[in-house]
């Protein structure tokens, strides 16, 4: 005959099962409760009704109270105002206002270099010497030629004086007068045209010490001792010698960059007929090793034409190079002012986030709560800060009070309060 367990029983079992829920077998509790389990068939049955007994237990556990998670920690910075000037940046090149190719202008033998390859020339200075001895032969065959017709010319001079004393005594007819001054006036410009002579063989013999016609930085020798060098243009080339202080920027601005350029000059009143010289135009360049733009120099000049085939005009710049810093012929980065200066408020561009076509930021309030600025973005400029443009009423999107999340933006909610750190160093102090 199979027991059946009592509704005292089954609710001593539950009663046992809040209370120690560790004891989740039905069959220990069964037996607690004092209820025999029958063997075989029946008792598995018994077994199995008492199992919601257990599913009770195990909702009965009581819940422990986690404590309240803590605000995420964020780094959060001031923006940053600066006095800002819109530039273009072109790309440009160094040249040297002074460039010599080196000739001779005699034909001679070089006896000596007085130079070494890449240093530093003085206008004047000795840089080759040719051999200077057929020029001096020269020089004394012309010299001796002249004293020879010079001495013809005194002895026709004496010739023309006898026939004007025969000529007064009808001793000479004036035919042989006429002759003998003749002779006399050859002979005198025979001795003017060797003197003429010898001028140009004393030219050729000062040519034959070839000097530095301007100051800067000379090239290697590309000739050297006893080779023969000829007089002409298209002969080769000794050395050649280029100016170092000052040096040129040129570069070139498109056709509607200049055409932007005009008509802001227009709004200002000034007069077109100033030159690119008398503004005094500044400008930063900076070399392929900088990073920024840390030199400057003057606009001095535009060309009068833009290029039909490029659609440009050549513009160049002068920089003084005192220290020998700028070689001609290094590529630069040009940048020149496009406006007036104005107060921007800045921000670092890894700051900003976007919600499809709208960029925004995330600033922390007074109470430590993360709140949404929609903002417009402008320039980037080269220290990673970015240009936030005034909103539709001309006031700032954000000011300089405002604390921004700079570091942590994945942590932040908007809405939800955060721990704010400060920068240990803001971008406005480095």
């Amino acid at each position: 005959m199979t027991v059946k367990p009592s509704k005292a029983s089954e609710t001593q079992v539950a009663v046992d099962l809040c209370f120690d829920p560790s004891k989740t077998i039905a069959l220990p509790l069964a037996r607690r409760a004092g209820v025999d389990l029958p063997s075989g068939r029946s008792r598995w049955i018994s077994l199995f009704l008492l199992w919601p007994l257990v599913i009770v237990a195990v909702g009965c556990k009581t819940e422990v109270q986690q404590p309240a998670a803590a605000p995420p920690k964020v780094t959060v910075g001031h923006p940053v105002q600066r006095e800002l000037t819109d530039e273009d940046e072109f790309n440009g090149l160094l040249e040297s206002p002074e460039v010599v190719e080196l000739r001779a202008r005699v034909r001679g033998h070089i006896q000596k270099v007085h130079f070494q390859d890449g240093e530093m020339v003085e206008q004047g200075q000795l840089l080759f010497e040719l051999d200077p001895r057929p020029f001096q032969v020269q020089i004394d065959q012309t010299v001796a030629q002249s004293q020879a017709l010079e001495a013809q010319k005194i002895a026709a001079d004496k010739i023309v004086a006898r026939y004007k004393s025969l000529l007064e005594q009808n001793a000479a007819s004036a035919q042989e007068l006429e002759e003998a001054v003749a002779d006399a006036g050859s002979f005198e410009a025979q001795v003017l045209a060797k003197q003429e002579e010898a001028k140009t063989y004393q030219l050729d013999l000062e040519f034959s010490r070839i000097t530095a016609p301007i100051s800067g930085r000379i090239g290697r020798a590309l000739l050297t001792e006893g080779n023969l060098v000829n007089a002409g243009g298209s002969d080769p080339i000794l050395t050649t010698i280029v100016s170092v202080n000052p040096v040129y920027a040129y570069f070139s601005i498109d056709e509607r960059t200049l055409q932007r350029y005009m008509r802001a000059r227009q709004a200002d009143g000034e007069e077109s007929v100033v030159s690119l010289r008398e503004r005094k135009i500044p400008f930063r360049f900076g070399l392929d090793s900088d990073s920024d733009f840390p030199h400057e120099g003057i606009l001095e000049f535009a060309d009068n034409r833009i290029d039909s085939g490029t659609g440009t005009v050549e513009v160049r710049g002068v920089v003084e190079n005192k220290q020998g810093l700028f070689v001609p012929g290094s590529r630069v980065k040009i940048r020149i002012p496009a406006g007036e200066p104005y107060n921007a408020v800045l921000i670092p561009d890894t700051a900003i986030l976007s919600d499809q076509d709208i960029r925004y930021v995330l600033v922390v309030d007074d109470k430590n709560v993360v709140t949404r600025r929609d903002i417009t973005p402008a320039k980037l400029l080269d220290d990673g800060l970015r240009v936030i443009l005034p909103g539709r009423s001309d006031e700032p999107a954000i000011t300089s009070d405002d604390r921004i999340i700079v570091m942590g933006l994945q942590r932040a909610r908007i809405n939800y309060p955060v721990e704010p750190i400060q920068e240990s160093t803001s971008p406005a102090e480095e």
